[in-house]
């Protein structure tokens, strides 16, 4: 493991949990060399999930995509790091225990939106008005009319 701070490629672990979902390691780590600390993930390898876009087009499920797009709808909200790791880790186990390995896009972005809803409801518009790709004002108003109905 490379220090992310100096590349060093000796740390040792400081400590060693599973994660609340039981599918990952987290591991706090020292470099010997910098001393600065850092965490690490293990997950187990699982099958590869493809992702059909909405031009048909497939690629592979990519967690750190989903992470980021949810963090930039997160951005200057009172949403934590933990929290959107959360939402992706259960957004994965979900597609993961679906019957087939080819997910559409839509049913990610349905995903991802039910969990941010009850979270924080601008960090849902934020998302779907990027995901739902809003064409004017009044299909922004109508999401909204229908969130403050909730």
């Amino acid at each position: 493991m490379l220090c992310p701070y100096c590349s060093h490629s000796d740390t040792r672990v400081l400590d060693k949990r599973e994660t609340t979902d039981s599918f990952s390691t987290r591991r706090r780590r020292e470099c010997l060399k910098c001393r600065k600390r850092f965490t690490t993930y293990e997950r187990v390898e699982m099958v590869e999930l493809m992702v059909i876009k909405k031009d048909r087009t497939r690629e592979r499920f990519n967690r750190n995509k989903l992470f980021q797009g949810i963090l930039r709808a997160c951005e200057k909200r009172p949403v934590s790091q933990q929290q959107i790791e959360r939402i992706v880790d259960e957004v994965e186990i979900e597609l993961r225990n679906r019957d087939s390995t080819e997910v559409e896009s839509r049913i990610i972005g349905e995903l991802v939106m039910s969990k941010l809803k009850s979270i924080d409801k601008v960090s849902y518009i934020r998302f779907a008005s990027v995901y739902r790709e809003f064409a004017d004002l009044r299909s922004f108003q109508k999401e909204l009319q229908k969130l403050a109905r909730h």
